[in-house]
């Protein structure tokens, strides 16, 4: 998945302690309360559920990363209970001015054995035009800020894939058989 306009790409998995039977990870994504949400990451601020002009869902996640407001607007294109990914052109409000990033957030579970599976949270990041134009004004090379965001998205990633993991067992926990 990764090409020339990757931004940043990271992959954590972790353990859900239900079966995979009654785990799904579209239902929990497109009900998470905010509470959940904002458990998940002290950088976690916002997040509500709408659909597009053209009736898809979307997830719309407010955080913020390196000191930057990321408001993301995660349109559904695959939807499965073990399979959730979604595409978002994500605003963000930086120190010098509003710019764009590309994000997909690939959601999935695989079964482990009857009562527990491996949920695992990707998120892929691209430059924009916008981005890149926003970048080259300030004069900062684009693998300098490649290199300066890979460990801020990574440590987030890291710390939100268990507590995610921990909502959907309790999203599928709490599901009628």
């Amino acid at each position: 998945m990764e090409d020339d306009n990757t931004l940043v790409q990271s992959s954590f998995s972790a353990i859900i302690n239900a079966p995979i039977e009654k785990v799904d990870i579209t239902d929990w994504c497109f009900s998470l309360p905010e509470f959940e949400y904002q458990k998940a990451s002290p950088a976690h601020n916002a997040c509500g559920t709408t659909t597009t002009e053209d009736g898809r869902r979307m997830s719309i996640n407010v955080e913020i990363l390196g000191g930057s407001v990321m408001v993301q607007h995660y349109v559904e294109e695959i939807g499965r209970p073990d399979h959730l990914r979604l595409v978002s052109n994500s605003d963000i409000f930086t120190p010098t001015g509003r710019t764009k990033v590309g994000v997909i957030w690939d959601l999935s579970v695989k079964k482990i054995d009857a009562r527990t599976c491996e949920f695992t949270n990707t998120v892929h990041s691209s430059f924009t035009p916008e981005l890149l134009t926003m970048i080259a004004q300030q004069g900062i090379p684009r693998d300098v800020f490649k290199a300066n965001r890979r460990p801020i998205s990574e440590a987030h990633n890291r710390q939100e894939t268990p507590c995610f993991a921990a909502s959907i067992e309790r999203h599928a926990l709490s599901r009628a058989t």
